[in-house]
């Protein structure tokens, strides 16, 4: 497969801008892979295609308010950012009109308009993000809720955050700091959906991914094989890789939410258990790339957003569906006139 096959037009207007005024009214196109057929339902429908044998997968990771704004102190210009990582230093994505230098520093403004802290830039990385020293004590979570604010994707109001989007761009669960952009797939879920799902006897469990800039990374090769994935954090707990086992054992499927839990578990398959169809522990960095001819081994069913054309979003989801039926599912969804990407409407792959 070529860059150019994950191709598709898709009309601007059905860019979603918003989400859903109640996140589970959102559309769900149900595409069954057995039948090859389409089925046209809401995500609050979604208990009816979960038995109770069955495990929801759910990326409990909180997206960090990442998005940066500041002056430079050299030149007074405008300077915008985003929060990638720490560890001793920062690393984060520069933008602004000529050249920084090591040594320069920007002052921070916080997300009313008043002043934060400086940053000081180190030294440009080979991933093209900059280490930069903060000049504040704070911890890194602190400093970055002072002056940071949602990193709304650019194809959503040209990325400029509402307030409204400090609660949309956040799952209901999400609980362990790290993303820079959201799981979306989760976004359509709402306490009372999950309380349904509890109460039918679905077991829900969280893993963790890290959302990073990997995930987003344009592939600029026509041959997708020659596409490296930046590495990104992600961990399957003990206590949740004993509820998958059990699962299994009992003839029951496993649901992820979202392409992030699905590189979690198929990472998690690497391991000589998962392999084995049982689950054991895994915590550590994962640069996996799903593409044709993939075999999954963890995953059953996918609950997913619509993805952006030439994307290894979109590469992993056609891998899982296949590539015929994803293509007509895409097709009729423009047709239907679903809203697409982060904000938009849901795809379940059964």
């Amino acid at each position: 497969m070529t860059l150019s096959d994950y191709d598709y037009q898709l009309p601007a207007e059905l860019i979603a801008q918003t989400p859903m005024p109640n996140r589970s009214d959102a559309r769900m196109l149900v595409v069954d892979r057995k039948t090859g057929t389409l089925q046209h339902r809401r995500v609050r429908d979604l208990p009816e295609y979960i038995t109770p044998k069955d495990v929801l997968v759910l990326n409990n990771t909180q997206v960090l308010p990442a998005r940066l704004i500041g002056t430079r102190s050299k030149t007074g210009g405008k300077w915008e950012g985003l929060f990638v990582r720490s560890a001793l230093l920062w690393n984060v994505l520069s933008k602004t009109k000529g050249k920084i230098t090591p040594g320069e520093t920007v002052q921070l403004q916080t997300p009313e308009g008043g002043t934060g802290f400086d940053i000081e830039f180190i030294a440009k990385q080979d991933d093209g993000s900059w280490q930069v020293k903060p000049l504040t004590d704070a911890e890194p979570l602190t400093a970055l809720r002072i002056v940071g604010s949602v990193p709304i994707p650019p194809y959503i109001r040209s990325g400029r955050m509402v307030p409204e989007d400090a609660e949309n761009y956040q799952t209901v669960y999400a609980s362990v700091p790290g993303a820079v952009a959201a799981p979306t797939a989760g976004l359509h879920f709402t306490p009372e959906l999950l309380e349904t799902l509890k109460r039918q006897g679905t077991a829900i469990v969280p893993v963790t991914l890290h959302v990073g800039i990997g995930t987003f990374k344009p592939i600029t090769a026509e041959n997708i094989d020659e596409h490296q994935m930046h590495p990104e954090w992600c961990t399957l707990s003990a206590e949740s890789a004993e509820t998958l086992t059990e699962c299994r054992r009992n003839g029951g499927r496993i649901i992820a939410v979202g392409t992030t839990s699905v590189r979690v578990l198929e990472s998690a398959a690497k391991t000589e258990n998962a392999v084995s169809r049982s689950f054991g522990a895994f915590t550590g960095e994962t640069a996996l790339f799903i593409k044709p001819p993939y075999q999954f081994r963890n995953v059953d069913v996918l609950l997913t957003n619509f993805h952006f054309p030439k994307s290894t979003l979109l590469i992993l989801v056609r891998t899982f569906g296949g590539e015929e039926l994803l293509k007509a599912a895409y097709l009729e969804a423009i047709r239907q006139r679903y809203r697409f990407f982060s904000y938009g409407d849901a795809m379940l792959l059964v």
